[in-house]
């Protein structure tokens, strides 16, 4: 594909070529430049879609926009084959209420698409976005089907320090509060009785990043939220959990970051880490994917433009 007349590269390729990698994690195909050439390898019908979705990205480019790892998200979830972009169907699952639950923007359409498609799967942006959410209806949908046989939940406790001995009471006590939003998102899901005899069976399993250590998860579906707090080490040890079988969804909201000074993000580290490699997704949300009150998306804005021009 010929760049001639691309006069400021960064604004198509982005930071470190970061637009280029989400690119290849979103097809994935492999890519580089040769002089004015955008070479792409990989099955042709990747090639073909890749090779749309960057023509996208080089219009805009050349319109004078500086595109974004959302913009590419964007542009892959356009240059979709209509049977791709139906891949999952319209509505992901029945809840116990009789809602019924889809991807309500083009950025969490392409989240769900991404975790259907790949052993693993970073899902990145603002909070109000739906990654919980739309990451725990895949995991019950894939207990449903019967191509998982467990579901394990779990979430860095920062503000502990992961440390939870001091605290008071019993296990359940201690972990809880740091868990109740992954028990919210499941009580939108399954009826309370069916939530409570699945985590007694073991089905589910609700637990802090601490206790992930050790142990080798098979055949599961599982989800660590907020991993913006946890650290590199926290992070790779969650990561080789990973059994036969089994698919793994990491989210996190890297603008909330509560890690102590000099700690490592892994989540920021993993992201730029991980962008070529097979079976692997990064996708990016942003404030037009926030499904919370309208206000929410503004609010959201206002920060971004405020940390891009705090003067």
């Amino acid at each position: 594909m010929d760049l001639n007349g691309l006069h400021d590269p960064v604004r198509l390729f982005g930071q470190f070529d970061q637009n280029i990698t989400a690119l290849e994690a979103a097809f994935p195909v492999s890519i580089h430049v040769e002089g004015n050439e955008l070479i792409v390898h990989g099955e042709k019908s990747a090639v073909d879609r890749a090779q749309l979705a960057f023509r996208r990205m080089l219009d805009a480019a050349l319109s004078g926009a500086t595109l974004t790892p959302d913009d590419v998200a964007l542009a892959a979830s356009d240059a979709l084959e209509p049977h791709e972009q139906d891949r999952v169907p319209p509505t992901l699952i029945v809840a116990h209420r009789g809602r019924e639950i889809r991807p309500k923007t083009r950025g969490q359409r392409v989240f769900v698409n991404a975790i259907e498609r790949h052993a693993l799967t970073f899902g990145i942006g603002p909070a109000g976005t739906g990654k919980t959410f739309l990451a725990v209806v895949m995991a019950i949908r894939a207990l449903r089907d019967r191509k998982v046989a467990r579901v394990v939940l779990s979430r860095p406790a920062v503000e502990a320090g992961e440390k939870l001995g001091f605290l008071p009471g019993d296990y359940k006590e201690k972990v809880d509060p740091y868990l109740r939003p992954l028990y919210d998102a499941l009580g939108e899901i399954l009826d309370e009785s069916v939530i409570s005899r699945y985590i007694e069976r073991g089905v589910i399993e609700v637990a802090p990043l601490a206790y992930m250590r050790g142990r080798t998860l098979s055949d599961a579906f599982v989800i660590l939220d907020e991993a913006q707090n946890a650290t590199r080490d926290q992070l790779k040890m969650f990561l080789t959990r990973m059994g036969t079988a089994s698919k793994m969804v990491v989210n996190g909201d890297v603008t909330q970051i509560d890690l102590p000074r000099g700690a490592t993000c892994g989540l920021l580290e993993a992201s730029r880490l991980f962008g070529n490699l097979h079976d692997v997704a990064i996708v990016y949300l942003n404030e037009t994917d926030c499904v919370r009150h309208p206000l929410v998306s503004r609010i959201i804005r206002a920060y971004a433009e405020f940390a891009d021009n705090p003067g």
